[in-house]
Order: structure tokens, then C-alpha cells, then sequence
């Protein structure tokens, strides 16, 4: 069953349309990687399904149901959520965690709410010492995790991962996409991730589309880093320029 399907997505901003006639298609439980250059509309696809870009045309189905532009239903949060690619710029600097990770149960009425935080904080590697820490506090990887303890208070179906280590040491980087890996094969977690890293594609995802100037112009199996067996010419450039090293993880 698909998670998500996108079907003739373009989106614009103003007179500039930078997502074109996108078609995606992500089976549950399944990691899609959108890669590609900046520019080439790829946070913007993003963006549209989680209502933050809303001129936009076309279809998005999000576990059954039809997303519509500027509008968002009722538990589309408990379904769907975002980590975005700054974890400094994510979190309230005047908020605690505790208060961070609060706000989504206290906004959907949920009970046990002391207990519910502190499960989040240990599934993201954090015992309970941060959870009243502000966020300058705390390191970027452990800001990352805090993001993503918040992402997964609802216990949402499906993730939208923009760039998620893009913006943390490499030290760190390895550290969260283990985290993140583990946190899909035990919640059972769809991801759709933004990334121009083909060794983070190879590590994290089954599938990727390669994005140019809006468009998609491959779809391939995360296993094609491997080979480079890539048709596209736009796909074997960015192989290529990747050293040709899809298989060399960032993770252990």
C-alpha cells in the first residue's frame, strides 16, 4: 500500500514555478530519497505536502486521504511530520524541552503527558537531565534529537527528513542517521528525505529521485549507487561527481 503518492505536483512561488509535474510514489514502510543540487526544488515537494508551500497544483494522497493546497485536514499531524535541516533554528530558544516536546500532546488533548515526554526523550538517546534544558543548552546533534523526539510525539505514520544532518558536525551526522534509521524499523516508519549526499541515500533509503531544475529526471534503486547504473545523463554527472562512492556509508 503506498504511503504517499504525488501525482503531476507543481509548485510555485509567485510567477516562478520550481516543482514541475512531480510524480512520486512511496510504499509504506519504504525510505525514498529526493537528491539533487540546490535550487532543484526538492525542499520545496516537502514543503507542499506538510502545507508551508500552498501554490501548488496537482495531487497529493497522504495515507488515503487528499491533501489539498492551503489547508490542512484534521490529524494530518498525527499522520505526518517534518524534521527540518537546522536544528538551531527549529527549536524555541526561550522554550525548554520539556515544553517543546509538551506543546503537540497539550494541542491534541493527549493524557500522560510527564510519561509521553520522557518515552520520547529515550527513544532519541536522551535520558531525563535535558529534559528542562533550553536549546542553547544542548549541542547541535542533541538538538537534532529533540527535533525528532518532537516529530514523533504523535506518533505520525509518515516523516519528511529535509536534510536532517546537513547542518551538524560530521562527528555528529553519523550518530543521527543511525538514530534514524533505528527509529524507522521500530515504529514502522515511512520517510521521505531531501538530501544531496549519495552516501546518505545509500545508507538510509530504498529508493531516490534525482531532481534537476524542478524536475524528476530518474527514479532508481538506492542500489544503483553501488553500480552507477543510472540511464539519465543529469544522474550519471551527479554520480560521478560524488566520486562514484555511493557505497561508502556515513554510518556504521
Amino acid at each position: 500500500m503506498s504511503a504517499l503518492q504525488i501525482e503531476n505536483l507543481s509548485v510555485s512561488y509567485g510567477r516562478n514555478t520550481v516543482v514541475k509535474n512531480v510524480n512520486i510514489d512511496v510504499k509504506e514502510g519504504e525510505s525514498f530519497a529526493l537528491v539533487g543540487e540546490s535550487g532543484s526544488g526538492k525542499s520545496t515537494i516537502l514543503k507542499a505536502i506538510a502545507g508551508l508551500a500552498q501554490e501548488w497544483t496537482g495531487r497529493i494522497n497522504l495515507l488515503g486521504t487528499a491533501l489539498q493546497p492551503g489547508q490542512r485536514l484534521a490529524g494530518f499531524a498525527q499522520q505526518c511530520q517534518m524534521v527540518f535541516q537546522d536544528p538551531y533554528g527549529s527549536l524555541h530558544p526561550r522554550k525548554t524541552v520539556d515544553t517543546v516536546l509538551r506543546e503537540p500532546l497539550v494541542i491534541h488533548g493527549l493524557p500522560d503527558r510527564n510519561e509521553r515526554v520522557q518515552d520520547a526523550l529515550t527513544m532519541v538517546g536522551l535520558d531525563k537531565r535535558f529534559q528542562f534544558r533550553f536549546p542553547h543548552q544542548l549541542s547541535g546533534g542533541q538538538r537534532q534529537r529533540v527535533a525528532i523526539a518532537r516529530a514523533l510525539m504523535l506518533q505520525p505514520k509518515v516523516m519528511l527528513l529535509d536534510e536532517p544532518t546537513s547542518a551538524l558536525d560530521v562527528s555528529v551526522q553519523a550518530e543521527i542517521l543511525n538514530l534514524l534509521k533505528r527509529l524507522r524499523q521500530e515504529q514502522g516508519l515511512t520517510y521521505l528525505m531531501v538530501t544531496h549526499n549519495l552516501p546518505v541515500v545509500s545508507f538510509m533509503c530504498d529508493r531516490m529521485a534525482i531532481m534537476k531544475n524542478g524536475e524528476i529526471v530518474e527514479t532508481a534503486p538506492a542500489n544503483a549507487l553501488h553500480s552507477g547504473a543510472f540511464h539519465d545523463p543529469y544522474a550519471q554527472h551527479l554520480y560521478a561527481a560524488s566520486g562514484g562512492t555511493g557505497n561508502n556509508s556515513q554510518a556504521s
